[in-house]
């Protein structure tokens, strides 16, 4: 069951207008730069980061074009999503559709290439439009 897969909440993702800028405000904050990543996705080249502070790890991101504008036109609400540790994203995959949830990625789980080997995820929408991801850190791809 799903409750015995989830280990704990792996990071909490704000997309950012200027990921520069943020870094240098989190960095000022305490947290410590722990990874940086540009990967392309389907809007274009995306910019990622991941910061620590104590056992906290905050993921800030820059996205293109509208998706951006989008981001930078907002008054509140820029927390994104909060992601889960998992031990198996295939078998937290199969358990979310067992319980009747959709997945928003299509061809999930997503692997990206995060951290020493990679990452894999999906995500989910919760009642009132917060996004719950499932993430699982790869040890070998």
């Amino acid at each position: 069951m799903l409750e015995n897969n989830i280990t704990g909440l792996q990071h909490l993702g704000i997309p950012v207008t200027n990921l520069e800028r943020s870094l240098d405000f989190y960095t000022r904050l305490g947290f410590t730069t722990v990874m940086q990543k540009e990967f392309l996705d389907e809007i274009g080249p995306v910019k990622v980061a991941m910061l620590r502070i104590g056992d906290f790890t905050l993921e800030l991101y820059q996205q293109p074009g509208e998706t951006g504008r989008e981001v930078a036109g907002r008054e509140d609400g820029h927390v994104d999503h909060f992601a889960l540790n998992v031990g198996d994203i295939h078998q937290a995959h199969l358990d979310i559709r067992k319980a009747g949830l959709n997945i928003l990625e299509a061809d999930a789980p997503k692997f990206l290439p995060f951290w020493e080997h990679g990452v894999k995820f999906f995500t989910v929408r919760g009642p009132d439009g917060e996004k719950v991801e499932f993430n699982q850190f790869l040890t070998a791809r």
